[in-house]
């Protein structure tokens, strides 16, 4: 694969604040997700209901987002002098974590026999949420080296043992399993998918078209009823629909910035738009819009939604050069993982030592839906101060 020397290679800020204006409305809406009586526009749709809310775009748009961002991570290791050898091994070492840490989540949340583990599950589930952070931090260079494989190798042990600590619930046996990959693990998979295919046709720009293509055509052959695929073409055709929304960004970052930046309409950018959405309604009636089910349709009504709202930024942002508003935001796209991951920790640290912060008063209705709010700013201060102290998850 060779550098694609006509890509901007500068810090491209209208994306960090897309990816921080997403992790804030995640944040808030997961703590929300807790929340009592509150109106179904705030919430997931239910997976028959053929329509979406905001709420069921955060996902959609992470995935977006780590496709925008392709280009650049693998332009940056071509200059850098990488080779291919030392950048498939960062992006499986990547890909791998998430995964792990997906699985992870997913086990922590159900599928337990409380009665037969060691360990109490709410305490089994603070140590799965809190490990990856010795084990991925980004430690600063005057770290003590011993100290810094003290507490990644250590990590790592614990959560060997947490595997030999889960007993199942339905069979009893030894062990985690993938009941579902959890939203981390679907991206890692996405993620891993898209970057394959990527580095094998060097970015070209028809390739990743006709990457989207193929995987709108297998997240619809594995959605048409009596159509059954084999249990491996299933399992890639399920990834492929996330892998969509990766292959959507990237397509995007490629019209945006493959080339030299004019502060002129991006016609093929607009053309997509009007694409993705075409395609979206076109397939709606076949198979509704359903974030549960990953439809076709979600997935391309939501690319289209994605774009929109990065044409606006990247014209607010680049074009305007109205920057100072996104610094509120910036914590949380500085350590997208860390934040992620911060609110479970706390969640089950609260429920392995029997600790109520909130009243309930807080749980429902109006002054639950303030808590939330309260609670997502209070994160991207917490990151603020996570930053300045050199903690930040790198994968």
């Amino acid at each position: 694969m060779k550098i694609k020397e006509n890509l901007y290679n500068q810090r491209i800020i209208s994306i960090d604040a897309l990816r921080g204006i997403t992790i804030f409305v995640m944040i808030f809406v997961n703590e929300l997700a807790s929340i009592q009586n509150v109106p179904q526009w705030m919430k997931h749709m239910p997976a028959d209901a053929d329509a979406m809310t905001f709420v069921d775009l955060v996902f959609p748009a992470f995935l977006f987002i780590v496709g925008m961002s392709v280009p650049f991570a693998f332009n940056a290791r071509l200059i850098k002098g990488d080779t291919p050898k030392v950048i498939w091994t960062h992006t499986l070492k990547r890909a791998l974590a998430l995964i792990i840490i997906g699985v992870y989540m997913v086990n922590a949340e159900y599928g337990y026999d409380a009665s037969k583990m060691i360990i109490a599950p709410a305490f089994w589930g603070l140590l799965a949420y809190s490990m990856p952070i010795p084990i991925w931090n980004k430690y600063p260079k005057d770290f003590s080296v011993l100290l810094k494989y003290i507490l990644q190798y250590g990590g790592m042990l614990v959560l060997i043992a947490l595997y030999f600590l889960y007993v199942q619930e339905e069979t009893g046996e030894i062990g985690i399993t993938p009941k579902w990959w959890g939203i981390l693990g679907l991206i890692g998979w996405a993620y891993l998918i898209s970057v394959i295919y990527y580095w094998l046709v060097s970015g070209r720009l028809w390739a990743m078209i006709a990457f989207l293509v193929v995987c709108v055509i297998a997240n619809t052959a594995n959605l048409t009823e009596g159509l059954v695929l084999p249990e491996w073409l299933g399992f890639i055709a399920g990834h492929l629909t996330h892998a969509s929304l990766v292959a959507s960004g990237i397509i995007i970052s490629l019209l945006f910035f493959d080339r030299k930046i004019e502060n002129k309409i991006n016609w093929p950018v607009i053309g997509f738009i009007v694409l993705f959405f075409a395609v979206g309604f076109f397939l709606r009636p076949y198979f509704g819009i359903s974030k549960i089910h990953g439809t076709p349709s979600w997935t391309m009504l939501s690319a289209g939604i994605c774009t929109v709202l990065f044409y606006f930024l990247y014209w607010l942002m680049e074009v305007k050069k109205q920057t100072k508003w996104s610094d509120f935001f910036m914590p949380a796209a500085a350590n997208p993982l860390l934040i992620y991951i911060l609110p479970g920790v706390i969640y089950y640290f609260c429920k392995a030592f029997n600790i109520h912060i909130i009243p309930g008063y807080f749980r429902e209705g109006v002054p639950g839906i303030l808590w939330a709010l309260v609670f997502s700013i209070i994160m991207l201060y917490v990151m603020k101060i996570f930053n300045r102290f050199k903690i930040q998850l790198h994968l």
